[in-house]
């Protein structure tokens, strides 16, 4: 059974928060979802994810599950609060532990902050499948971008993380701990495997020339167009083409702050004695 797919853009951050649900009043999922974060001032707020929330409310959907892609560099999820306001199980590969011990040493953690992942309600291993309604999702390990990356097919529709963008703008770059363009390169062919009709979902957008923001496109149009990864690319040439590329990017504005929230599931850092919560710049670490 093919699902009905909602997204959701966030013009701050690139990036898009799925709905994923059968009918009006069926049971769904939330892919990738945004806390809005002012690194000038610290705050956040909740624009984003109460548009998630009126969504599903009027049409009546009950969450099951709230799910991330991976451990992301450029925004902090949504996902505790959501969960406080729909419910739902929060979930992530269960490769994070491999992220969450490289990251508890550049931060300098609490020497009480686990590396096993168990902030999550659940870990997912490759092939799993869980069930929502009537539908169901398998998770698929395609790391390279970070070492912990999945992406969720359910029925027809694949949402692929940060393995690969619009044709237009290519792939994921592979300089962030743990990541590796060998990797990324079999992850892609693994997706780009699937039929030439499945639909694919993009986590982020990051429109050339002015084009309309746009986020699902298809493996046909992925293996015909994408100007990183079309058929005929053989993996050397893709290695070469990521490791000049990534030498030139700067780092996410938001990668400091957005990792070390987003390993705890979406929590911040317990509080201090004056009560308040603080998370920190290491310097010359990343």
């Amino acid at each position: 059974m093919n699902p009905v797919v909602k997204g959701f853009f966030d013009p701050e951050t690139w990036t898009v928060t799925y709905v994923v649900y059968e009918k009006t009043g069926s049971s769904c999922i939330i892919i990738d979802s945004v806390l809005s974060y002012d690194p000038k001032s610290g705050r956040t707020h909740t624009k984003l994810a109460d548009e998630v929330i009126q969504f599903v409310e009027k049409n009546h959907l009950k969450t099951e599950w709230i799910l991330e892609t991976h451990a992301h560099a450029d925004h902090i999820t949504a996902a505790p609060y959501l969960k406080s306001k729909l419910g739902g199980k929060v979930a992530i590969g269960d490769h994070i532990s491999a992220v969450q011990g490289v990251f508890k040493g550049i931060f300098n953690l609490e020497n009480s902050f686990s590396t096993d992942g168990s902030q999550f309600d659940h870990l997912l291993k490759d092939g799993e499948e869980i069930h929502f309604g009537d539908l169901s999702l398998k998770a698929l390990f395609v790391p390279g971008h970070t070492p912990a990356c999945m992406a969720y097919q359910v029925g027809n529709a694949v949402f692929v993380g940060d393995t690969m963008f619009m044709p237009d703008v290519g792939t994921a770059r592979c300089d962030f701990p743990g990541g590796d363009a060998h990797v990324l390169y079999r992850s892609m062919r693994k997706i780009l495997s699937l039929p030439p009709e499945t639909r694919l979902f993009m986590c982020h957008d990051y429109p050339p020339n002015e084009r309309p923001v746009q986020y699902e496109t298809t493996v046909a149009e992925q293996r015909k167009s994408n100007i990183h990864m079309h058929d005929g690319i053989p993996e050397e040439q893709f290695i070469e083409m990521r490791t000049k590329r990534d030498a030139t990017l700067e780092m996410p504005v938001l990668i400091l702050p957005a990792i070390q929230v987003n390993i705890r599931a979406g929590e911040f850092p317990p509080k201090e004695a004056n009560g308040m919560t603080y998370l920190k710049i290491p310097v010359n670490a990343v």
